[in-house]
């Protein structure tokens, strides 16, 4: 952590409620990008990153400062995807009166974009990964992190750190090719 962020997470372990605003001013974009690219739904992404917020303060004292206090919550917003998924999910049938005052609207572009086949595939295709390599992908190319950031809080070297990457690429290469029509 760099002392700006230190000084504000210091704050916010003393409850200063400013510091957590401002925290979650600089992450909050992130995350929900973060979010989105794993569930593909912004309206649902939106719901994830609230519970990764509400995580994170409930786990204020584990958060050890090993790291930017960004990347722990790339840590817990991937865990809440992940758990979401696996949770399963109640379906609750709608009658055809309800279903027919339902609106129809054509999808956004983002989200069209999203629900291409290909980005399906992928996303199966990360979720798949070995836990390390799965969380190391998803923070080094979906989150953004950088690679010195990502060892240092895995507590390995940078150059182990760029081996995981590579042979999650290829295991992911592998998965694509083996996947497609």
């Amino acid at each position: 952590m760099d002392s700006d962020e230190r000084e504000l997470f210091v704050a916010l372990a003393r409850g200063d409620r400013a510091a957590a605003e401002e925290l979650v001013n600089r992450t909050y974009r992130q995350v929900w990008a973060l979010c989105c690219r794993l569930c593909g739904d912004p309206d649902q992404a939106a719901d994830l990153t609230q519970e990764t917020y509400r995580k994170a303060w409930a786990g204020l004292s584990g958060f050890a400062g090993r790291s930017r206090f960004s990347t722990w919550l790339y840590r817990i917003a991937t865990n809440t995807f992940l758990n979401q998924v696996r949770r399963p999910h109640r379906l609750v049938p709608l009658d055809d009166d309800c279903a027919a005052t339902l609106p129809d609207p054509a999808p956004r572009a983002d989200q069209a974009a999203s629900d291409t086949e290909i980005g399906e595939r992928l996303r199966r295709a990360v979720l798949a990964l070995p836990g390390p390599q799965r969380d190391a992908v998803v923070a080094h190319y979906w989150a953004e992190v950088p690679v010195a950031e990502l060892a240092a809080a895995e507590r390995i070297s940078e150059v182990a750190m760029r081996k995981r990457l590579r042979r999650a690429l290829g295991t992911l290469a592998r998965a694509l090719e083996e996947a497609a029509p």
